[in-house]
């Protein structure tokens, strides 16, 4: 069981996006711990909010379009664990879509898989790492129907 709570700090988003958002979260935490109940908390936040995260957490006084802040603790499968936070800056998440040319519905779901990727472990530093991890946000996001 994974409980997702959403806090938007911005400009409401379509309630589709949620919805599609959290089956992908989902899909992405059961595929890896199917047994374990988890919490994850997604902030939708505007590009100054995520900016000054940004800074504050790593030093980058920039505006990002995700931040992942993991709480892993995978021994204790009998409770509900705080997997991690995710915030998803609103703002960067439309301008992406339309820089890549797929639907904003798209991208706020591809930014859930990336970040539900990196609160499960994983990370894009090498090569090697960029594959994997792009090949499971492709998978999720196929298995939930999320097409670009």
């Amino acid at each position: 069981m994974i409980k997702i709570y959403f806090n938007n700090e911005t400009e409401a988003i379509p309630k589709l996006y949620e919805t599609l958002m959290k089956r992908v979260i989902r899909r992405a935490v059961a595929a890896e711990y199917p047994n374990h109940r988890f919490e994850v908390n997604v902030t939708i936040c505007d590009d100054a909010y995520i900016r000054e995260l940004n800074r504050e957490y790593r030093g980058i006084d920039r505006a990002t379009d995700v931040l992942s802040f993991p709480f892993l603790d995978f021994e204790t499968p009998d409770v509900t664990v705080l997997l991690g936070d995710i915030v998803i800056s609103r703002d960067t998440a439309y301008r992406q879509a339309e820089e890549y040319g797929h639907s904003p519905k798209r991208e706020f779901c591809f930014l859930a898989a990336h970040s539900a990727l990196h609160l499960l472990g994983y990370d894009h530093e090498t090569e090697s790492e960029r594959a994997e991890m792009e090949a499971r946000q492709r998978l999720i996001l196929d298995e939930c129907g999320i097409k670009r």
